[in-house]
């Protein structure tokens, strides 16, 4: 206390209730930003609540209310301390690398009504005592690394309207009273290891619109009224589950429920004993039951004979009896697949897959899956059951062979590395016509593992045609090599992102009619993307960003990756979701909702006018303030030298603020955008 009231009057700027919040707020930073790169605003000589402070906000009482640190790149342990902060209503930690576990300190804070902290890699058990939060209304915890069960004290969540849990690696039971929440509206659940029946009592919560069990082992029936919640409500991925008017289930049989039809759970090893089957007499609850299960019995041990040997004596007959035959088998079986094997690799090898692209048409003339059976991966073949629903003629004109992809990279050599991800490599190409070209490489790994969804995205790439987005020219999948190819047309002037950042007096500097040229551009490509003609539906790219905005020797933009998250695994379209988040690109409604709309799209094309207005790749609060103000100075590159239109300035600035407006509804749509910029003076 006595350093408080020295710092007091050595700053007497300071208000004395977020001076006494001021030493919770350093060890905040001090843990999750320890070496001064991200929160360089935070001092120990500013006053929180003046404004400094950059992602906290306070509350007329001058105490901290909000902390609002997404995507900012921090690491670290969220630090006990924090519970210090008394008057806390909302914590937004998402969009970070944070790790360890989640303090108990934090669900002392008795006010908090919003926490943040999914898309990070905290681990550890969900802490029992959030069921202490009375005001808690948002718990997102989702894409961590937590374990252990899902705390039954939950129930005690009286104003939780969202639920968040997905991708983590939880187990145990779905906790029946979730259903008690009244306020519920989102429970999501899916992917992680949670096993047992799904309780039908979920279905009470009064507000409850979306439920996600997916990618779960669960088992047994699905009650009817699951049904009440229509679309909401996504099951799948649960081998064990099954049910009647479900479209992905199989009805129930007493084999896949177990020994009552009325008890979804599946009996396990040891749960067997007469009591199991109370309505049942000696000799029915035995005779169909393995001769292993030992029920126990009434009767006394005086009167009860000792087992008979004989029977496991012919178990352990039977058992050896069965192995000899499947050994025998599978001699048999591999004897027949070598002879088979040597037939099939007389025409063509299915290893080598060596084929010319003559060869590969002619095939595909006598076979309706070309190559495609010899090119893919054991375990791995989206063509397996056909053309996958392409035509002839787009087969024709985008299936390339490995031998093409292979002699374009020479052989995916070094030198020819365009660059990598952390689920892709590109390489510059030369086909054998002269063209150059960019061939993405993706591992099966990161691929949908939903052959038919992935085929389904694969067909709507090969139907985008636009002048501002980078063109597919064809796609090979590997079976020696387990990726898929993709590619692309060659775009020579790198991205974007190289022209942001730029020393004055280089080469790289944009003049200011290319800058506009490139936003109209990008604001084109993004509305034919958005749009439905013909065949063609509404696609969001959901990861429009800098990097992804290709420069042709015309300086015209070329948007990449379009369609490209419909072939991707979830978990890698979310580690692209925290690099856009860390950039800025990432809508904010997205944490809310956890969905892309075109609105998403519309705010991060926002973004990319600011950044090629002021030249830079991160884009300040002042950047803002400068562009409501029409400050030029504050928005606008220094390496123009004033060589800029003040009217296009004023409103490409304007355009900017809409589309990067909080409120996705004040937003305006692509189509609009594009009509504004056609009355810009070029």
């Amino acid at each position: 206390m006595p350093l408080i009231i020295l710092l007091f009057f050595l700053f007497p700027s300071l208000s004395l209730s977020s001076l006494s919040e001021l030493p919770a707020l350093m060890a905040l930073k001090a843990s999750l930003d320890p070496k001064n790169q991200f929160l360089k605003s935070w001092t120990p000589h500013s006053d929180p609540c003046s404004g400094a402070f950059e992602g906290v906000a306070c509350n007329d009482q001058g105490r901290v209310a909000n902390i609002s640190l997404q995507g900012k790149g921090l690491w670290g342990e969220i630090p006990g301390t924090v519970a210090e902060l008394r008057s806390l209503t909302g914590l937004y930690l998402h969009f970070n690398s944070l790790n360890g576990n989640i303090p108990k300190e934090l669900t002392t804070l008795s006010q908090l009504t919003d926490l943040y902290l999914n898309v990070n890699n905290l681990s550890g058990e969900i802490p029992v005592g959030f069921g202490n939060m009375p005001n808690l209304q948002v718990l997102q915890l989702c894409y961590n690394r937590l374990t252990g069960s899902i705390p039954i004290q939950l129930r005690n969540l009286k104003k939780l309207s969202v639920l968040a849990l997905q991708y983590n690696q939880l187990t145990g039971a779905i906790p029946a009273t979730l259903g008690e929440l009244k306020t519920l509206t989102r429970l999501d659940l899916s992917f992680n290891k949670l096993f047992g029946s799904v309780p039908a009592k979920l279905v009470e919560a009064p507000m409850l619109k979306v439920l996600d069990i997916r990618n779960n082992s669960l088992s047994g029936t699905i009650p009817q009224v699951f049904k009440s919640l229509g679309g909401g409500f996504q099951y799948e991925n649960n081998p064990n589950l099954c049910g009647v008017g479900f479209p992905e289930l199989q009805v129930c049989t007493a084999s896949s429920e177990g020994w009552d039809p009325n008890r979804p759970e599946p009996y396990q090893p040891g749960n067997f004993s007469a009591n199991s089957f109370p309505n049942s007499t000696s000799n029915h609850s035995t005779k169909d039951l393995p001769e292993s299960v030992n029920l126990e019995s009434n009767c006394s041990g005086a009167k009860c004979s000792k087992p008979s040997k004989s029977p496991q004596i012919g178990v352990v007959l039977g058992v050896t009896g069965l192995f000899v035959a499947f050994v025998v088998s599978g001699l048999f079986s591999f004897s027949w697949y070598r002879r088979q094997k040597q037939k099939i690799g007389s025409t063509f090898d299915p290893s080598d897959s060596r084929l010319s692209t003559d060869q590969v048409k002619e095939v595909y003339r006598k076979s309706a899956s070309p190559l495609i059976s010899l090119e893919y991966s054991n375990g791995w073949d989206p063509f397996a059951k056909g053309s996958g629903g392409f035509s002839q003629e787009v087969l024709e004109s985008f299936m390339f062979n490995l031998e093409e992809v292979e002699r374009a990279t020479q052989c995916f050599s070094e030198v020819n590395l365009l660059g990598k991800s952390s689920f892709s490599a590109t390489y510059r190409g030369v086909l054998r016509d002269g063209s150059v070209v960019a061939i993405k490489c993706i591992a099966k790994t990161s691929c949908n593992s939903d052959e038919a969804a992935f085929l389904k995205g694969l067909k709507m790439l090969t139907s985008l045609k636009h002048e501002n987005l980078v063109k597919l020219r064809g796609f090979c999948c590997s079976r020696g090599r387990g990726e898929c190819f993709l590619v692309y047309d060659f775009v020579p002037k790198g991205s974007l992102l190289q022209y942001l950042d730029i020393k004055e007096g280089t080469d790289l500097v944009l003049e200011w009619a290319t800058r506009v040229s490139i936003i109209t551009g990008v604001a084109k490509g993004i509305a034919y993307l958005h749009g439905s003609k013909g065949k063609k539906s509404a696609i969001v790219h959901q990861n429009i960003s800098a990097e992804n905005v290709l420069i042709d020797n015309n300086y015209k933009p070329m948007i990449s990756d379009s369609g490209l998250h419909k072939l991707l695994a979830d978990d890698i379209i979310f580690s692209m979701l925290k690099a856009s988040a860390a950039m800025g690109y990432l809508a904010p409604e997205y944490t809310n909702t956890g969905r892309f709309t075109g609105k998403s799209d519309v705010y991060a094309f926002g973004m990319i006018i600011f950044q090629i207005l002021t030249g830079k790749q991160k884009i300040t609060q002042s950047v803002r303030q400068g562009a409501e103000s029409c400050s030029f100075e504050d928005f606008i590159d220094q390496n123009l030298a004033g060589k800029f239109s003040e009217s296009e300035a004023t409103k490409l600035a304007k355009l900017a603020l809409l589309c990067t407006h909080e409120s996705f509804n004040h937003r305006p749509s692509m189509e609009c955008v594009v009509q504004e910029l056609s009355g810009l003076v070029m």
